[in-house]
């Protein structure tokens, strides 16, 4: 697949991840309806971000060094995780009753999320870090994608508020790196202004 190829279909996949997690977050909020449709588009916002994540890491890995490269595989990892952890909220838990879902969350299942929130909030700053120092992607869009994804790793530790806050400011960030991959897919390399 060619690299433009390749980065407008991850920007493209970055866009409809951003707005479904816009989504889930207003779900939360209760500005939407909560209902197995819109329970249902939380898994795969977070498995959509896996592609762009790489394509965001491909059109900058010879600047970002090993630094990047730990970024990228940490940041990977947490997402999958994450994706995991969507999964089995929205399509196990929720069809539980209150008492199985919280000794899952507060039992054996807790080691494992604080594991997964810490390689996500490790793989989102040092991605970020190396992608501020190349200069490639915009750092505006990087602050919020670091600031916005950490604080919602936080999900357990922080208000409602803080954690619902954070994914808009992390959604923000993703569909600001995704309009960028989108724009500048003709170009060898996405340097920004």
């Amino acid at each position: 697949m060619p690299d433009r190829s390749l980065y407008r279909l991850a920007a493209l996949t970055g866009l409809a991840g951003g707005l479904l997690t816009l989504v889930a977050v207003a779900r939360r909020a209760g500005l939407v309806p909560e209902n197995a449709v819109t329970h249902a588009l939380a898994p795969p916002a977070t498995a959509m971000l896996l592609f762009t994540l790489t394509a965001l890491y491909l059109c900058q890995r010879r600047e970002t060094g090993q630094l990047g490269l730990a970024g990228f595989a940490l940041n990977h990892l947490g997402l999958s995780g994450l994706f995991a952890i969507e999964f089995l909220t929205h399509a196990v838990l929720q069809y539980q009753d209150a008492a199985a879902r919280e000794a899952v969350l507060t039992g054996p299942g807790r080691p494992y999320f604080l594991v997964v929130a810490l390689v996500f909030m490790a793989g989102v700053t040092l991605f970020g870090v190396a992608s501020w120092r190349t200069g490639v992607l915009p750092r505006g869009a990087l602050v919020l994608y670091v600031t916005g994804l950490c604080t919602a790793a936080l999900r357990t530790s922080v208000p409602e508020w803080a954690y619902l806050g954070g994914l808009v400011a992390g959604s923000a960030g993703v569909l600001w790196l995704s309009v960028t991959l989108l724009r500048d897919a003709t170009r060898p390399a996405l340097v920004t202004a």
